[in-house]
């Protein structure tokens, strides 16, 4: 279980953040995952990433030796995306992925569920799907947050998918890749967090461009943002990217 997942609700933090920026940088996987994204664009984001001390960089796998390298010292933390954006990859594929994500040195892992098998209403098939990946994470001493893809559920299909994720060991449920229509919304992340407890994490992503929708995500149950315009987040001021 990660750390912030329990103590970032339980400290306060959310409702400080109402009254200014606060420490929301600490909140914000600053994230570039577009696929032409180059070495240039990477390196950008980590000196970023350092300057403002948000709380991770999250790239695909590709570029996880780039970053575990640049953000050395910095005390921002290494993430990538599994399964990245379609989650419609066989189980046993997503934990190889996994495995050589983590041996690059990536802290922390964002996977697609099985969006099918949740759009059937399968559980076991869900559980089999997270289970492969959170064992394998687990193992190489990283954290396993589970992206259900809100936009492509209705509510039960959602309650599904995180009841799936706590009984695989998840340490995070996320509402969305940014990638397949909608985001994260208030409402989402309010049935989230009702449906995990007060234990799991909540990462809300897509479509969170300022500080007001970053404290509404935060006040909602949220305990992490994925967001790439985390710089107009703490600046107080409107992004513009689509994630």
């Amino acid at each position: 279980m990660s750390n912030d997942a329990t103590t970032a609700g339980a400290s306060g933090t959310g409702q400080d953040l109402h009254h200014g920026t606060g420490n929301i940088a600490a909140f914000i996987d600053h994230t570039l995952l577009k696929p032409e994204a180059g070495e240039a664009d990477v390196l950008k984001v980590c000196s970023e990433a350092a300057e403002y001390q948000f709380k991770s960089v999250c790239v695909n796998p590709i570029w996880v030796k780039t970053v575990k390298t640049a953000l050395k010292g910095s005390g921002v933390l290494t993430c990538s995306v599994i399964g990245f954006p379609l989650g419609a990859t066989p189980s046993d594929v997503k934990a190889f992925e996994a495995r050589g994500a983590v041996l690059d040195g990536a802290d922390e892992i964002d996977m697609v569920i099985n969006i099918a098998a949740a759009r059937a209403g399968d559980k076991g098939a869900l559980v089999d799907d997270i289970r492969a990946v959170a064992e394998t994470v687990h193992a190489g001493g990283a954290i396993l947050k589970v992206i259900i893809e809100t936009s492509l559920l209705d509510d039960t299909q959602k309650v599904l998918a995180c009841e799936a994720a706590v009984e695989a060991g998840a340490d995070f449920v996320k509402t969305s890749t940014g990638f397949n229509g909608g985001g994260a919304t208030v409402e989402d992340v309010t049935l989230m967090r009702r449906t995990v407890g007060p234990d799991l994490g909540v990462k809300a992503s897509g479509g969170v461009r300022s500080l007001a929708d970053a404290q509404a995500m935060i006040a909602a149950g949220a305990t992490r943002i994925g967001a790439s315009s985390g710089i107009a987040i703490v600046k107080g001021e409107q992004g513009s990217s689509a994630y």
